[in-house]
């Protein structure tokens, strides 16, 4: 009898564990498959453009090349953004900003970017439209500059865009006092096209232009910074070993042409 009463409860052993996972899945599966769905903030926050601006230099929102940022404010706001460029990039900053509707503004109103490197020097567009007038009517004005290339060196006392962090500031310059505060909704986007040697120098700059790193974290972060500072090589190299080449070559054809047979010439008879 103790023999058989063993066996029986051997056999729901099996029975009983089922039971327990079966269980076990009806209770956590659901709340599994939430939190699989729903990503906690802060990763779905890394993949994801800002949405607010700084209200100055130092708050300056961070913002990558090729990313649109959005931010709501009032006009009369100033909007800093901040983006990193290197060496032979030409970036161009491009704003659109939606305005109230037509009914709740009392006339035109003219809006204007700016771009400052990381001295917070202002830097000249090289074409593009820096500032606009919107007329009462219309929905949004848009707005481009497109800086000249950055270079990897320049003389201390030029302003020449360098390797670093560009401060992009949005603001609207003139504008009837009654429409000061009112909800304007903001997109910018930084984008740069590679200008290439033409326009590379010898040399490189010792440490990007990013304001507010010492120089013990800078050198933590060398290895970082490669991932977008191109440093002293440049296809200029290229250009200029060809060239040397090429002036070789008419050298020795030059020679050649000129050197004539090596016999003296004859004078002619009487002379």
């Amino acid at each position: 009898m103790a023999h058989r009463r063993l066996e029986d409860q051997l056999m729901r052993i099996p029975r009983i564990l089922t039971a327990g996972a079966l269980t076990a899945a009806a209770l956590f599966g659901p709340a599994a498959a939430a939190l699989a769905a729903d990503p906690s903030p802060g990763v779905e926050g890394d993949d994801r453009a800002p949405t607010e601006a700084g209200t100055s230099f130092r708050t300056a929102t961070p913002v990558e090349q090729d990313q649109k940022a959005t931010a709501n404010a009032s006009s009369g706001d100033y909007l800093y953004w901040v983006f990193p460029a290197d060496a032979e990039q030409r970036p161009t900053v491009r704003a659109r900003v939606t305005l109230p509707e037509s009914a709740e503004r009392h006339g035109a109103s003219t809006w204007r970017i700016d771009v400052y490197d990381g001295l917070r020097r202002r830097q000249a567009c090289m074409y593009g439209m820096q500032a606009r007038t919107a007329a009462v009517e219309a929905s949004s004005v848009e707005l481009s500059c497109t800086l000249r290339t950055v270079r990897s060196l320049a003389e201390p006392w030029s302003d020449d865009p360098l390797p670093g962090s560009y401060y992009v500031r949005l603001t609207v310059t003139a504008l009837p006092e009654e429409d000061l505060g009112l909800p304007v909704a903001a997109e910018v986007e930084a984008v740069s096209k590679d200008a290439g040697g033409a326009y590379a120098v010898d040399g490189a700059l010792a440490e990007p232009l990013v304001p507010g790193v010492s120089a013990d974290e800078r050198r933590n972060e060398e290895q970082a910074a490669l991932d977008w500072s191109s440093g002293r090589w440049s296809d200029r190299w290229i250009w200029t070993g060809a060239g040397g080449l090429l002036a070789a070559l008419a050298g020795i054809g030059g020679y050649v042409l000129t050197r004539g047979s090596g016999r003296p010439s004859r004078m002619p008879p009487g002379v």
